[in-house]
């Protein structure tokens, strides 16, 4: 049978895993591990996790389960080896993948007894743990509002989004069209840098700056977008193309690759071939509605 509420299962010990399954250890939970690799858990026994000789076991020792695998398939991969076991248990499963691959996820946790709440956790494996961190949840409320505690042990912050399993996941994936292209933009500025014999910790405060200076720009569009307002009184897409093909040949003239400004020079280009121009490059927001 389970044992107290404060007691976890983490299955899946990637970085993310790790410091969850920690986070939750320094809260004095008593913690139940799993992983396909065992050896990954051997820092967290040593701190008195209990490594579970298989997954019947790891699901049989709690009733709330979290997950941190690559994706839903590595779910069924891991879960089907004990189908049974999965009654009576509150899998949250934070896996990043698509809405509906966790809409799908999560139909099956349910055809199979469980309770099923879908996750999208907005930190970094360092910061887990932190009250400043956020996790989107999407899934039975009622299931989210029993664990809540439990649940803001990983994140200090959640955000219950609904009772569709797929919401919480197109939260997530909606950070991730930024942070990984952001990042991209970062290693082409450290290369454009670097072919100039500067280093990234030179111009790493800089581009802090420059991070931390786009919440002024998402604020000012967002509600000229949901507005449809697209006019040209702050920027112009022709000044954008223009500037985009500057930093083309800027990478271009270090010997940098420069496939990645490229692709982001042909969205200004497709705008103004639209006849925008003259409007705020925000109207690439109705362009890519239309699809490529």
């Amino acid at each position: 049978m389970p044992s107290s509420a404060q007691s976890v299962t983490v299955i899946g010990l990637g970085p993310m895993g790790r410091a969850m399954a920690a986070a939750y250890l320094d809260r004095g939970y008593r913690v139940t591990l799993w992983n396909r690799t065992p050896s990954r858990a051997d820092a967290l026994v040593e701190r008195g996790a209990i490594l579970a000789g298989s997954v019947e076991q790891a699901l049989a020792a709690n009733e709330l389960v979290i997950l941190s695998l690559t994706d839903f398939d590595a779910m069924y991969a891991i879960l089907g080896q004990a189908e049974a076991a999965l009654a009576g248990r509150t899998v949250v499963n934070l896996s990043s993948d698509t809405p509906e691959k966790a809409r799908a996820g999560a139909r099956w946790v349910t055809e199979r007894g469980g309770t099923h709440l879908t996750g999208g956790v907005l930190s970094p494996p360092p910061l887990i743990g932190t009250p400043e961190m956020s996790t989107f949840y999407s899934g039975p409320r009622e299931a989210y509002d029993k664990h809540r505690e439990a649940l803001e042990v990983i994140t200090g912050k959640s955000d219950h989004r609904g009772e569709d399993q797929g919401l919480a996941a197109l939260m997530y994936q909606l950070n991730m069209f930024i942070f990984w292209p952001a990042m991209i933009a970062y290693w082409q500025a450290v290369a454009v840098a670097g072919a100039h014999g500067i280093t990234a910790q030179e111009i790493a405060p800089y581009v802090t700056e420059n991070f931390e200076g786009m919440g002024h720009f998402v604020d000012f569009y967002a509600a000229r977008i949901d507005a449809g307002n697209h006019a040209g009184d702050v920027d112009r897409t022709s000044m954008g193309l223009a500037s985009m093909d500057h930093v083309v040949h800027t990478a271009s003239d270090a010997g940098v690759d420069a496939a990645f400004p490229t692709a982001v020079r042909d969205v200004f280009r497709r705008v103004v071939e639209a006849g925008h121009g003259a409007d705020s490059f925000s109207r690439a927001v109705e362009l890519m509605r239309k699809g490529a």
